[in-house]
């Protein structure tokens, strides 16, 4: 029967070295055609709700799955979450329902895992410090993804909330206390002598430089919502680095951080047309310098929650976790 796994049900289930691994196989399946990703669309009546079905399906996990991910920023002032989903699975070969998930641990987890699997194809293999820019719900999972794929002795970040930076910190040193945690005052300070830097905001204006980008650095963008108004990062930031993309159309038609450096003559469509899965396959090299500064753009695919839901899914069922129900009865 189907599954129904809750936030709490999920919690613990996976490590961030096997997600990596499933999100890693998915870019390259996808590249190779063994899965597929169908193009992002938006429903919206208005701009205050914008709500994006992420279908895709994977012959290698067995699955079909979309997750409907409601972007609603007014939650904010209701103090809510700007973005909820629900991520619905079903059998790769004969369309029986398989489960139903809470969206929002599958989407830190993938987002995290993306930029790991993009740091350790594109960042220098002596990586050791981490920028933060945002230290939010995905900071932490970010730590613990990319400390799967480079041995990070140290993370500075940046917020503008005393709150979140203490609760960041503390979880950060619970869960790896071998890495050194410092706060900084800027984002700036946050790119520094970073060797990667992730950002990690729902910004609609930059808030990371280009101008202070230095040789051999490799930047994960990905906090903006998938919305064409949104970026983190400035055109000078894109113009600097070899951009590489999570998927092409998507990054074409819904990254603010592509699409505003491209209307501003930043740079042109050509520009973002390099995706990661044909670095994972092998089409297109990964880092080609030392000196060589890269930056993944990614707004996020459906294929990777399928995968993760997977995982998820099989140590749910074998941890006993989670609710079975008969949609059929």
């Amino acid at each position: 029967m189907p599954l129904v796994l809750t936030r709490s049900d999920l919690t613990g289930l996976v490590s961030p070295a096997a997600v990596v691994d499933a999100v890693e196989k998915a870019f390259a399946d996808l590249a190779e055609g063994a899965a597929s990703q169908a193009p992002l669309a938006v429903a919206a009546v208005d701009d205050a709700a914008h709500f994006l079905p992420m279908t895709a399906v994977s012959r290698r996990a067995g699955l079909a799955g979309s997750k409907l991910l409601a972007d609603v920023p007014g939650n904010r002032g209701r103090g809510l979450p700007a973005q909820r989903s629900v991520l619905v699975l079903a059998d790769a070969d004969d369309g029986a329902p398989v489960a139903v998930l809470d969206g929002g641990l599958p989407t830190r987890l993938r987002t995290a895992a993306a930029s790991a699997v993009a740091t350790r194809w594109l960042a220098p293999p002596s990586a050791r410090v981490l920028g933060l820019v945002g230290a939010g719900g995905l900071a932490l999972e970010h730590v613990s993804a990319l400390a799967a794929v480079r041995p990070l002795e140290q993370v500075q970040f940046w917020t503008r909330s005393d709150a979140t930076a203490a609760t960041f910190a503390e979880r950060t040193a619970a869960r790896h206390p071998e890495i050194k945690v410092t706060r900084v005052d800027s984002p700036a300070a946050a790119v520094g002598t970073a060797d990667v830097v992730c950002t990690l905001t729902p910004s609609r204006e930059p808030v990371v430089r280009g101008e202070w980008f230095h040789p051999g650095l490799h930047v994960n963008v990905v906090g903006a919502p998938p919305r064409p108004d949104h970026r983190e990062v400035d055109g000078v930031a894109m113009a600097r680095s070899r951009v590489v993309v999570d998927s092409v159309s998507t990054a074409l038609g819904e990254s603010g951080d592509a699409l505003l450096a491209i209307a501003e003559g930043a740079i042109d469509e050509a520009a973002c047309r390099l995706e990661l899965g044909d670095v994972v396959a092998g089409r297109s090299p990964g880092r080609r310098s030392a000196q060589e500064i890269t930056l993944f753009d990614s707004v996020g695919l459906g294929l990777l929650d399928v995968v993760i839901g997977r995982l998820l899914v099989d140590a749910a069922r074998a941890a006993g976790r989670g609710l079975s129900v008969e949609l059929s009865a």
